[in-house]
């Protein structure tokens, strides 16, 4: 894989750490009852990063944890996913506002195993989803409530996101292969 192209630096990051934190704030009317519910590995960070602007702006504290969703991913093996913990939470997220955090949101696969986490953990009020990156591709049918940036991808091409706080550096960039052929619709 190839660099082809940095799509966020750091100061774009922040920009779009900060809108999101805003567009929370005004969806849900404050930050009364949120809880912000990071996946690991960089969605984690992205997630304290999006706290630490909530209470900025809106005063008080803000529930934030980690969510392990190994045990529910169908991309690994049975026995990769019944030797990993059961999810949990420092705090309850029954009748919460739950706002999952990732980086980059692509087939969708990912979701569809941090709610099934979450619904072995209680009955919250409302899921929501905030994503730095969405770059399409859906195989399920979820929508980001919260974006950072749409990027339109092609299958070929990667999105990697880099933070500060599990790379030493903040900023997005969009990798491809060498000589990748561009996807290409029927009829297109």
């Amino acid at each position: 894989m190839q660099e082809k192209a940095e799509i966020l630096d750091a100061r774009a990051i922040d920009r779009a750490v900060a809108r999101i934190s805003y567009e929370i704030i005004e969806r849900n009317h404050g930050a009364d009852g949120l809880c912000l519910v990071g996946i690991p590995r960089r969605g984690a960070p992205l997630a304290a990063r999006i706290a630490a602007r909530l209470r900025e702006i809106e005063g008080g504290d803000v529930c934030i944890g980690q969510l392990d969703i190994t045990r529910y991913r169908d991309d690994l093996p049975q026995a990769v996913r019944a030797a990993a913990p059961r999810a949990s939470l420092p705090f309850s997220i029954t009748d919460k506002i739950v706002v999952l955090v990732d980086d980059v949101l692509y087939t969708g696969r990912t979701v569809r195993a941090a709610i099934d986490a979450l619904m072995e953990l209680g009955r919250p009020r409302v899921v929501q989803l905030a994503v730095l990156i969405d770059r399409g591709h859906r195989e399920l049918p979820f929508r980001p409530d919260f974006v950072g940036k749409n990027v339109p991808t092609s299958r070929s091409e990667e999105i990697r996101v880099r933070l500060q706080e599990c790379d030493g550096e903040n900023r997005v960039v969009i990798f491809t292969e060498p000589d990748a052929e561009p996807d290409t619709e029927p009829g297109a």
